[in-house]
């Protein structure tokens, strides 16, 4: 290859580096993504991407309050952080009554397929003998035990096993079967 052909190659590959650095995206971005609205630093600021989650809705549920209360090994007793998650739950549904709830009991696979079914299911009452015990309808609720059969994550490390001792609060229009 000539000098002079290395040379106009170089050339070439400046004058490309050069146009694509003037290249600018915002224009673009700001048609396809609304602007993120301010953040006055404060925690109760909205994440991105969800300041305008309607208030009294399913995402403003799972964002605002959380559906997921966890439990320890062999156990459906509710802790303290469950208690505080729970009453933040009731709290909610009293001022959203419209809301039906389907109360989703699972466990690990620390033991026999029946004994994890009934304490899902145990687990799943507790959560809603409590939400009943803050004012929440009974009528409005059902709880359903699932045993191991929905794990979240399969695994045999203790940490992730408590991901499957849950219980999982499932906001809905009309009741369904199970």
């Amino acid at each position: 290859m000539s000098v002079l052909t290395a040379y106009a190659r170089r050339l070439a590959a400046s004058a490309m580096l050069l146009a694509l650095a003037a290249c600018t995206t915002t224009d673009i971005a700001s048609v396809e993504e609304p602007a993120a609205a301010p953040l006055t630093g404060q925690t109760n600021d909205p994440a991105p991407g969800f300041e305008n989650v309607k208030a009294g809705s399913e995402e403003d549920f799972i964002l605002s309050v959380g559906r997921r209360i966890y439990f320890t090994q062999d156990s459906a007793r509710l802790d303290s952080v469950a208690m505080t998650t729970l009453d933040n739950q009731a709290a909610w549904l009293n001022r959203n009554p419209a809301w039906l709830i389907k109360l989703q009991g699972f466990a690990d696979d620390s033991g026999s397929e029946s004994k994890m079914k009934t304490l899902s299911q145990q687990r799943a009452d507790a959560v809603m003998a409590y939400l009943v015990s803050k004012g929440v309808d009974g009528k409005r609720m059902w709880a359903k035990g699932y045993g191991a059969d929905r794990e979240v994550r399969d695994c045999t490390q203790r940490s992730c096993k408590v991901q499957n001792r849950r219980v999982v609060a499932n906001l809905r229009t009309e009741r369904d079967a199970t």
